[in-house]
């Protein structure tokens, strides 16, 4: 089973790189959705403010376009997760609005995200069958986050050069912006290609 230890970050370049499709949904498969799942909860139960809310294959180094998302970001107890393979946004809908983001696989850094309040998501569940899915809100932009490591992009592709978009996580679980020159200037070789 994997834990959080298994989740690799930025300057890995591996979260670079495009993810393969699935052609079968193997027990392979099955078991690295497993191992998903008890990353993200794992990395979860070592934080006090914050929630594991989804994870893609790539970030446990595994290049497959599968990912897991919360089925309730609101509460904690519900440990269960929906598994898309090979998702896809068919649509991009609503307006693009800017909000908060952060990512297991970019240590210490939250950024200002734009993304579509409103996104169509097509991919297969576990047992191979397509659902189609229409996401609005924060489900949007979960699906285009995880969506966005299936390509090889990262938050900080959306921030880049943007000063005031950089936050972090205080003591006391509130974002608070970081000085840009003096916190992420010089070590934006951590995070960029």
């Amino acid at each position: 089973m994997a834990t959080r230890d298994d989740i690799i970050t930025l300057p890995n370049d591996h979260l670079r790189q495009r993810s393969q499709k699935v052609g079968v949904i193997t027990d392979e498969i099955k078991q690295l959705i497993k191992d998903m799942e008890a990353a993200t909860l794992d990395w979860e139960d070592s934080r006090d403010h914050e929630v594991g809310v989804a994870l893609a294959a790539i970030q446990i180094d595994k290049p497959y376009r599968v990912v897991v998302i919360r089925n309730n970001f609101d509460d904690k107890k519900d440990r269960g997760f929906l598994a898309l393979i090979n998702p896809e946004i068919v649509k991009y809908e609503g307006e693009i609005e800017e909000d908060f983001e952060g990512c297991l696989s970019v240590r210490e850094i939250y950024g200002k995200i734009p993304r579509h309040t409103k996104v169509r998501v097509k991919a297969l569940n576990i047992n191979g069958r397509e659902v189609r899915i229409t996401a609005e809100g924060f489900l949007a932009r979960t699906f285009q986050h995880e969506i966005d490591h299936t390509n090889g992009k990262v938050i900080i592709d959306h921030i880049k050069g943007r000063k005031e978009a950089f936050y972090r996580l205080s003591q006391d679980g509130k974002l608070v912006p970081l000085d840009y020159d003096k916190d992420v200037k010089d070590n934006q070789e951590l995070w960029t290609e």
